[in-house]
């Protein structure tokens, strides 16, 4: 289908501005705590990605009234009249959305029970929903697995509990928040998640009238309250789209400032991208990178959590890697499959080989165990067009930046899959310069 083919003619340098709004990792979150309030909540700087209007819609099914606010990027959510949806409308709207598995508390608080499809996502590696299921039940929750999906029933109030991750998951961490804020008594998550999107997801609770605390070796208490409040909140940057025009700019040898682009939580980025050989320079504005000319450097990268180098930020980081000059070493230590997109970058004349062994740090949860997680990328090489095929989000916005910067004319299709976390990406690529077209003028 041509309307999901874009056709990339590469070897110009992106040069202009961009503006970058709230997080794709926290602004879906921060909507379905709107349905813990007892009051509306005004969220903002809202971008218009795919995942957000997912949960306008399951939140609308679920009998929220959802309605834009007074400023652009401004959404006023309702949860007065929360009600049960028919299955079959969370199935369809859900689509291959994962973000339905965090409704589950707010809705066994507010109903009492809770439907959960089938979960789609990226495929980068393991992202087990069980583990979220095991956690609700903890909590009190009865589930019923039938070929539809998950039926989940509270028979009375859900209550406090000790968990301990067994890796500090983000999407975990999120679950227990959205459920323990109204259970009876304390919970403690050991081994939490404490990247910024978590951290302004635990603001949105506070404003609300949860009780929190974040002790520094990594453990979250949560005190259950009887009644939650709405919230009126500003999203944080999203730092990961941030990277990725970073990335692009390096890659392609141009400059591109990111209004809205927030330094603070972008440190452990910045010093990377600094040794790789890129430039940056912060206002309070935003963030401007460019590539000063020159080669840019091979060096070790390892992915971790918080406040290590994100794994969102490797696969268009490894592009601008391709290059560099002499061998760069990505050991991935979040997602087993994430370094599966290289492949494409080899066919247009790359060389990056991948190992199952842990290359270049400490032995991760993955080694010894066949998987093909640390890679070599040996640089620089003449990238040329090629046909692509988008595997997942962050892949395929990396395939965008190697056909920008390769020579000739590349077919990147499945390009809607972008749309989950980039909003505009089309008008912000024409506004950077980018030759970008679709087939045939569709």
């Amino acid at each position: 289908m041509t309307d999901d083919v874009l056709l990339v003619h590469g070897g110009t340098p992106i040069s202009g501005e961009i503006r970058v709004r709230g997080a794709k990792n926290l602004v879906p979150k921060a909507m379905v705590a709107a349905l813990l309030g007892s009051a509306p909540s005004r969220l903002r700087n809202v971008p218009d990605i795919r995942d957000v209007r997912v949960v306008r819609g399951l939140l609308q099914l679920h009998g929220v009234t959802v309605h834009s606010g007074e400023e652009p990027g401004e959404l006023v959510m309702d949860p007065s009249r929360v009600e049960r949806a028919n299955v079959a409308d969370i199935d369809a709207h859900a689509g291959s959305s994962r973000i339905p598995i965090l409704l589950c508390g707010p809705l066994l608080h507010r109903l009492g029970h809770a439907f959960i499809p089938g979960l789609g996502g990226c495929d980068i590696g393991g992202r087990p929903v069980d583990f979220h299921f095991d956690v609700l039940r903890k909590f009190g929750a009865t589930i019923e697995k039938r070929a539809d999906g998950q039926y989940l029933e509270a028979p009375q109030r859900l209550r406090g509990c000790k968990i301990r991750l067994p890796y500090p998951s983000v999407g975990s961490t999120e679950q227990v928040l959205l459920t323990a804020v109204l259970a009876e008594g304390v919970t403690e998550l050991s081994n939490a998640a404490v990247e910024p999107e978590i951290e302004d997801l635990i603001c949105v609770l506070q404003k609300m009238g949860a009780i929190i605390s974040l002790d520094t070796d990594r453990t979250i208490r949560v005190t259950g309250v009887d009644r939650l409040n709405g919230y009126t909140h500003r999203a944080l940057p999203d730092r990961l789209e941030a990277a990725s025009w970073a990335s692009a700019a390096l890659a392609t040898g141009g400059s591109v400032y990111v209004r809205g682009a927030d330094q603070r939580s972008m440190v452990t980025f910045l010093n990377t991208y600094r040794k790789v050989g890129g430039e940056f320079e912060v206002d309070d504005d935003g963030i401007r990178f460019w590539h000063p000319g020159g080669p840019l450097k091979a060096i070790a990268l390892e992915t971790d959590v918080h406040p290590g180098f994100q794994t969102d930020w490797q696969q268009p980081l490894v592009v601008a890697l391709t290059q560099a000059s002499g061998l760069s070493i990505v050991h991935e230590t979040v997602y087993e499959s994430r370094l599966g997109f290289t492949e494409a970058l080899n066919k247009m004349g790359g060389h990056i080989q991948l190992y199952r062994e842990c290359l270049g740090g400490t032995p991760c949860r993955f080694g010894q165990r066949n998987f093909l997680h640390s890679a070599v990328v040996s640089g620089p090489t003449k990238l040329e067009a090629a046909d692509l095929v988008i595997p997942d989000l962050r892949g395929g916005f990396s395939y965008l930046i190697a056909a920008l910067a390769a020579q000739g004319t590349s077919r990147v299709h499945g390009i809607d899959l972008i749309n989950r976390g980039y909003e505009n990406f089309m008008d912000k690529l024409e506004s950077l310069g980018a030759r970008v077209e679709r087939p045939n003028g569709s």
